[in-house]
């Protein structure tokens, strides 16, 4: 199928010429023509596989021909509606079609006066559309087609309760689409209050969950390896863009730092950060200025950034939709991708719940070191052997090698330092396949024993 075949207002499909739009993606081919009928809507899809112009350009196709006035898209982040209205308004520009973003952060009055002109879309976080509908700032903005753009992010940042509350803002009459990843128990509820006998798609088939372009690896580590396991990994891997995933605002702060004393080109994403400087590193980050972005979860939402190569989690998610999510950052619009996830003995057993539930296919990896110590491993150990203090029986141990060769006899004790420093540092990263096997026996045979300890003490 092409593009041309949808017969939308020529100056949009101009727009969508000019963008290179030629065939269009499988929720696109099939959300349009139910979109342009005027049915209400829920897709299920995955970031990065065409949905803004899925419901875009039918929306704006409505516009141009004059038979609505207003259409309002709600996302979960400010990075996502302003990514979403610069889409819109690339494909829409020939046909007039005024955009405006609208979130928090920033004044009111500029994004008042602008809807009170008429905008034609307006592109909006929750929690700043709430209020102005609830101030009566916008009594003008009756859309007559609303989106809900990744329902299950929206869910996850616990805006169920402005939605539902905006929702009583907005008139009866209109045409209303839901679009989202996953398709959990509050989302079905949401959809069936808020939308008229809808239609139903999805072109995620039997991978719902994970990418199948998405090469999915773990390495089991030791915890105090989990530093050198992520230089090393990015020391080999050629990555292009590369998110790494951790748990706490401290841990971005600290693996950025030490990151760039490194001189990795590295950049942390946390919730403390001022918008301002949130957006800083966000443009840095998508013009390829900074090549590794260090972030929690919840910073990462909605972040839509083109040709992310890798995704490491540093730490393992807390839950299996988490690692939905910050993997499908990676391997979209048709690419292929690498997830990596670092995981200790202790976490081996979440990870195996991760697999089960959302059908990952996850191999062990190992990765080798190079023969020797590399150039800062050289120069570190020299300052080592510089700071050692002298041991009284030296002189002793020199005396009992005879008349061995004193070039001879350093280069050996070298050698031995050379590999004590390579065992400490170690040349492989990650466990084999037979070792995960025997630490898994022993520790399901410890767990074992624990339980039928506390089971004596119960009876006692």
């Amino acid at each position: 199928m092409k593009f041309t075949e949808f017969d939308f207002h020529k100056d949009l499909a101009k727009g969508v010429k000019i963008a290179g739009f030629k065939e269009p993606s499988p929720i696109q081919e099939q959300a349009i023509p139910i979109i342009s009928s005027g049915s209400d809507l829920v897709g299920q899809a995955h970031t990065g596989t065409g949905k803004t112009a899925a419901f875009g350009l039918p929306m704006m196709d409505k516009l141009a021909k004059g038979e609505i006035e207003r259409a309002l898209v709600i996302t979960p982040t400010r990075e996502l509606a302003t990514q979403v209205a610069d889409e819109l308004y690339h494909l829409g520009r020939f046909a007039g079609i005024r955009t405006l973003t609208v979130y928090g952060g920033v004044g009111y009055g500029r994004q008042i006066a602008l809807i009170h002109k008429g905008v034609q879309i307006v592109v909006a976080t929750p929690g700043r559309l709430k209020d102005l509908y609830k101030k009566g700032k916008i009594d003008v903005l009756n859309p007559e087609i609303v989106v809900l753009d990744e329902a299950d992010e929206m869910l996850d940042m616990g805006f169920l309760e402005e939605i539902k509350e905006i929702f009583e803002y907005i008139p009866q009459n209109r045409q209303t689409l839901l679009f989202s990843a996953t398709m959990p128990e509050p989302i079905k509820e949401l959809a069936s209050d808020i939308l008229y006998n809808p239609q139903f798609l999805s072109v995620v088939g039997d991978e719902e969950t994970t990418n199948n372009v998405i090469e999915q690896r773990y390495y089991m580590i030791n915890e105090n390896q989990r530093d050198d396991a992520l230089v090393k990994l990015l020391e080999t891997e050629e990555t292009n863009k590369c998110i790494v995933f951790c748990r706490m605002k401290r841990e971005v702060d600290r693996v950025t730092e030490h990151l760039q004393a490194l001189g990795f080109s590295a950049a942390g994403l946390h919730g403390d950060l001022e918008q301002i400087d949130r957006e800083v590193v966000i443009k840095g980050y998508r013009r390829g200025q900074t090549k590794i972005m260090v972030a929690t979860d919840v910073a990462a939402r909605g972040l839509d950034v083109k040709d992310v190569t890798h995704v490491i989690n540093f730490h393992i998610p807390f839950d299996p939709q988490s690692y939905v999510h910050r993997i499908g950052r990676t391997g979209r619009a048709g690419k292929s991708g690498q997830a990596i996830t670092l995981v200790t003995t202790e976490e081996f057993r979440e990870l195996q719940r991760i697999q089960k539930e959302v059908g990952a296919q996850m191999r062990l990896a190992t990765l080798q070191g190079g023969e020797g110590l590399d150039e800062s491993g050289q120069e570190y150990l020299a300052e080592q052997i510089r700071d050692i203090h002298i041991h009284n029986n030296a002189s002793d141990m020199i005396a009992y090698m005879g008349d061995m060769d004193r070039e001879i006899l350093l280069e050996k004790l070298m050698s031995r330092l050379i590999v004590e420093e390579q065992q400490n540092t170690g040349t492989q990263i990650g466990f084999d396949q037979d070792t995960v096997d025997e630490m898994m026996e022993g520790y399901s045979a410890e767990k074992k024993v624990t339980r039928n300890n506390n089971r004596r003490r119960k009876r006692r």
